[in-house]
């Protein structure tokens, strides 16, 4: 049950204003008491010794009968019409009756849109066999700090207006879902590739041999730069499927995970704070940070069982 705001009681008070007056009280005793009228104290009175204390709960405000609710038979005809894909001015000159009508009553049956009709795709989940099989890239625009913002604060009136804009760029590998991450001034052609060419390296470093990435077609991974560095790294560069971002639903959630918890998770002072602290955050995530659909492991220990070389935790 929802209580407004400005309620003066709930089914609680409302039980323990009777009870006062059953007690004893003087109506307006009891009334004062609890902040209302004589008269609403007599409306609950009544209420309580007709039917008892089931009836001090919120009724329905639904009317007992609508006599101009549309008739059921018309409501079934509209579904039937939206189901042969018909928008809802074509199912109103069919059935006679007006268009706003059949919006309501499509958006009741949860027909609204018309892509409720398609089935839902079935979730397939896959992961490659080994590190470094394929690494997923993509970028998160961050709002430069100049001091503490609302979402510390709270209040949305207050902002650093001509701040401007930053990006996380990010990469993850599919097998084992250790993560790379870097924070630069754009998401441009020379950004992309320049870390593309640093994350090659960091993995490289940890043993992790990249073969594929994978992007969406923002214009600096279409850019001829990046995709001659892709050539020059002997790396094979694959595209998201148009308008599908889950298609890289790896980095897409890892960049959730590090906007909650690393990027607005304290009231950080200035952008060079705030990356000042992401790397021990990364380090976090990736030695320390149970991750699910590892089952319960972290990456760190998802890369160590998959390759002979053990590393340190």
């Amino acid at each position: 049950m929802r209580v407004h705001a400005n309620a003066k009681l709930t089914p609680r008070g409302r039980l323990l204003l009777v009870q006062r007056i059953e007690a004893g009280w003087k109506v307006a005793e009891a009334a004062a008491s609890a902040g209302v009228s004589e008269r609403t104290a007599f409306r609950w009175l009544h209420r309580y010794r007709e039917r008892g204390a089931s009836s001090l709960a919120d009724r329905s405000s639904r009317p007992h009968t609508c006599p101009k609710a549309t008739d059921p038979s018309r409501v079934r005809r509209i579904v039937r019409l939206r189901r042969r894909r018909l928008v809802a001015w074509e199912i109103a000159l069919r059935v006679d009756v007006p268009r706003s009508t059949v919006s309501r009553i499509l958006r009741r049956e949860g027909l609204g849109r018309l892509r409720s009709l398609e089935p839902k795709e079935p979730v397939i989940r896959y992961e490659r066999e080994r590190p470094g099989e394929l690494l997923h890239l993509d970028t998160k625009k961050l709002g430069r700090i100049e001091g503490i913002g609302h979402r510390i604060h709270g209040d949305r009136s207050v902002r650093s207006r001509g701040a401007g804009w930053e990006n996380a760029h990010a990469a993850i590998d599919d097998h084992s879902r250790v993560a790379f991450v870097e924070v630069l001034p754009d998401e441009r052609k020379e950004s992309v590739t320049t870390f593309l060419k640093r994350a090659v390296t960091w993995y490289a470093d940890h043993g992790i041999i990249i073969e594929r990435i994978m992007t969406d077609r923002g214009s600096g991974y279409r850019s001829k730069l990046f995709n001659d560095a892709c050539k020059a790294l002997d790396i094979r560069h694959i595209y998201t499927r148009p308008y599908t971002p889950k298609t890289n639903g790896k980095v897409e959630r890892f960049i959730q995970t590090f906007t909650r918890k690393w990027a607005h998770a304290a009231p950080y002072r200035s952008s060079e704070h705030r990356a000042r602290a992401l790397p021990n955050w990364l380090n976090h995530y990736n030695r320390r940070r149970p991750h699910h659909g590892l089952g319960g492991q972290t990456p760190w220990q998802r890369l160590n069982a998959a390759t002979d070389e053990p590393r340190e935790t």
